[in-house]
């Protein structure tokens, strides 16, 4: 290819700051979880897809039972970490109720604490979103914890 045709050289882009606005519907969860997968994909971060997506639907599904209105999911990625905040239109704070052993719900935070390497309430608005919440899994997906693959010995 002459020199004249190639592509000029683009430096390594290393920060990705992506969002998505969700109706209030129940396909809300399915739609984040979707969009958070087709980032990591996309960027070659595989590791990283399973405990993003379960942790992006637990906080997307508490938007959509316990709050009216858009959900607006944030997914930042840097070589060091993955974020994703999600908003909605509540001034309330989220609960992290004692669940029963028999109980069908009220595990979501609990989970996205154990799957996370971090986790919390945004402490900034982002325009008429009352309020965020966030988790953060390490950039590489490190081996270790609950998405290890264990191989059995012969």
């Amino acid at each position: 290819m002459e020199a004249a045709r190639r592509a000029p050289h683009r430096p390594v882009q290393l920060a990705y700051d992506y969002s998505l606005f969700a109706p209030a519907e129940a396909t809300a969860p399915k739609v984040c979880r979707d969009f958070v997968r087709a980032v990591l994909l996309t960027l070659d971060r595989a590791p990283l897809v399973l405990p993003a997506i379960l942790c992006t639907s637990e906080l997307v599904t508490n938007v959509h039972l316990h709050t009216k209105g858009t959900t607006m999911l944030r997914v930042q990625l840097t070589p060091a970490r993955l974020r994703v905040s999600v908003y909605d239109e509540s001034h309330d704070p989220p609960r992290t109720p004692e669940a029963t052993p028999a109980a069908c719900r009220g595990r979501g935070l609990a989970l996205v604490a154990e799957v996370a390497d971090l986790w919390g309430v945004a402490a900034d608005r982002a325009g008429r979103f009352a309020k965020g919440v966030w988790f953060e899994l390490r950039g590489e997906g490190e081996p270790g914890g609950l998405f290890e693959v264990r191989h059995a010995r012969a």
